[in-house]
């Protein structure tokens, strides 16, 4: 699996709930032939990476610091 390289926050679990949880921030995993369908590689609640819609999510920025934090608390997890 690669390494995730961005983060997204879910704004929208409808059909997922037992795998996104609204509000939370996960870690997105590149993977360019899914961007094209408009789908995004997220690292969800079983650990695993699956692919879900685009407009489920908005990818957000964070300081260096920060992401390298985010990017320790998930190998942690």
């Amino acid at each position: 699996m690669k390494r995730p390289t961005q983060f997204a926050v879910c704004l929208d679990n409808a059909g997922n709930e037992a795998s996104l949880i609204r509000g939370k921030i996960y870690p997105v995993v590149p993977d360019a032939r899914a961007a094209k369908d408009e789908l995004l590689r997220i690292i969800d609640e079983s650990g695993d990476d699956y692919l879900f819609a685009r407009s489920q999510f908005e990818v957000v920025e964070f300081p260096q610091a920060v992401r390298r934090k985010l990017l320790a608390l998930q190998k942690a997890g």
